[in-house]
């Protein structure tokens, strides 16, 4: 298995997976919930082997990612997720690099791009329609009841399952979100070992209730927060890969977007895939993102 690397920022010390270190060009890949940085290994073998520099980073409460002080709000508001990831850019001084987000880590990657314009070359979202974190958002019925969990974790029940049952809470969401035995149980075991981390439940927990407005965010996100509600237009060059049989996020969910975005933007729905694109069809799904990232 890959060996973690870190990065200390203000705040965090990011544990990061990496791939052939000299490569020409720099792709940063960002694991969704509840997942791991080795959901990307065999996207970013693709990557590396297409010349890329490699980096998935833990984000904030995925074991082996940890934050510095303990007085630090365990907050896992999305603007949080988006400036961790500048964060994380800055201290390793990577140049415009490719960003590629899965469920959280499309938000987070998103973010950034909403927060500082230039910050990345093109930027790639699996699973997630753009413009679908403000609390007040159009929900469609089929889609609040995708959403059960959201409403479940905003109960005392539901949090004492995040915290005691954390492992079968996320197996459920495996099992629920894609086709029938799409994973090995070796490839749930590894990942779960990021749930691990002391403080996953808060940050799970605190991301979903703030997400719908049931909480209070950390007040230092809040000019960042300012800045990304309502979802500003983002001029980076775009590629969206939505799974046909997603069943967490609807596929409609990232349906008519494209005023969102101010440059080149593709969408692509993959059909037989579920919520874990860069598991369920790796290859695939490296070259679509190679093949748009061929183009400025």
């Amino acid at each position: 298995m890959n060996a973690y690397h870190h990065a200390a920022t203000g705040r965090l010390d990011i544990a990061y997976l990496e791939w052939n270190p000299q490569g020409s060009r720099t792709a940063v890949l960002l694991h969704g919930w509840p997942d791991s940085p080795q959901c990307w290994k065999h996207v970013a073998s693709v990557l590396a082997a297409s010349g890329y520099r490699v980096l998935a980073p833990a984000l904030r409460g995925f074991a082996p990612t940890r934050f510095r002080d303990p007085a630090t709000p365990r907050s896992g508001q999305l603007a949080a997720l988006g400036r961790d990831l500048l964060d994380f850019i800055d201290v390793l001084g990577l140049e415009r690099p490719v960003l590629v987000g899965h469920d959280w880590g499309a938000r987070a990657a998103a973010n950034a791009c909403g927060l500082r314009d230039g910050v990345a070359s093109h930027l790639a979202m699996l699973s997630v329609g753009y413009g679908t974190n403000a609390p007040d958002q159009p929900l469609s019925l089929q889609q609040a009841r995708n959403y059960w969990y959201h409403w479940f974790m905003a109960t005392p029940r539901g949090a004492r399952v995040v915290r005691d049952e954390r492992k079968a809470f996320a197996r459920q969401m495996w099992d629920t979100w894609a086709p029938v035995g799409w994973y090995a149980d070796a490839d749930f075991d590894e990942a779960a070992q990021a749930f691990e981390g002391d403080d996953w439940a808060e940050i799970v927990l605190h991301s979903y209730r703030h997400r719908w407005g049931f909480v209070d965010g950390d007040p230092a996100y809040a000019e960042d927060e300012a800045r990304l509600n309502p979802a500003p237009g983002l001029p980076v060059a775009t590629l969206v890969l939505h799974g046909a049989d997603d069943t967490c996020n609807h596929p409609d969910s990232s349906k008519g977007r494209e005023a969102f975005f101010l440059g080149r933007y593709e969408r692509k729905v993959l059909d037989g895939v579920g919520h874990f694109p860069q598991r369920e069809a790796p290859q695939e799904v490296a070259d679509a993102i190679l093949q748009f990232c061929q183009h400025d």
